[in-house]
């Protein structure tokens, strides 16, 4: 069952073949992007690092690099986090080694709350600088930027 339409036909009596669409259907397109939007919004927010640190504000522009980054945390009381396994200060140089694969080159991290006292943070960076480190860089807020809300702890 079919159906045959016939079309204006040509001086010499044949018919017009059909021109190519020439005209890009966005919709797809636009679906795909959409998904993806989502997608990204729903996950920024996991990849923050889980401790809780009030950083410091600066303007300092950000930097650039292309490997991951290990991330050392000092949070108000003074406890230290890699990633978010706190971990005692005179262990801290192992850990790093055997997270990094023994590659010295690796860009570490330091987050230190704003509350803390300066010398905390100085006795981390020497103990990362000392264990072989030399890509250690501080993290701080841009003035823009907001504070997460920190999560509640269980009490």
């Amino acid at each position: 069952m079919g159906v045959s339409i016939q079309g204006p036909k040509s001086r010499s009596g044949g018919r017009f073949s059909r021109r190519p669409m020439a005209d890009i259907n966005v919709t797809p397109f636009v679906d795909v992007m959409l998904v993806l939007l989502i997608v990204f919004m729903v996950t920024a927010p996991l990849l923050q690092v889980g401790v809780p640190v009030d950083l410091p504000r600066t303007a300092a522009q950000q930097i650039a690099g292309q490997d991951e980054p290990l991330a050392v945390s000092v949070d108000a009381q003074g406890k230290v986090f890699v990633q978010e396994r706190e971990v005692e200060i005179a262990n801290l140089g192992a850990l790093l080694k055997e997270l990094s694969g023994q590659k010295p080159d690796m860009r570490i991290f330091v987050r230190g709350d704003q509350g803390i006292n300066y010398g905390r943070v100085l006795e981390v960076m020497g103990t990362i600088q000392s264990a072989g480190f030399t890509r250690v860089a501080l993290v701080a807020r841009s003035p823009g930027q907001t504070v997460p809300a920190a999560p509640k702890a269980a009490r």
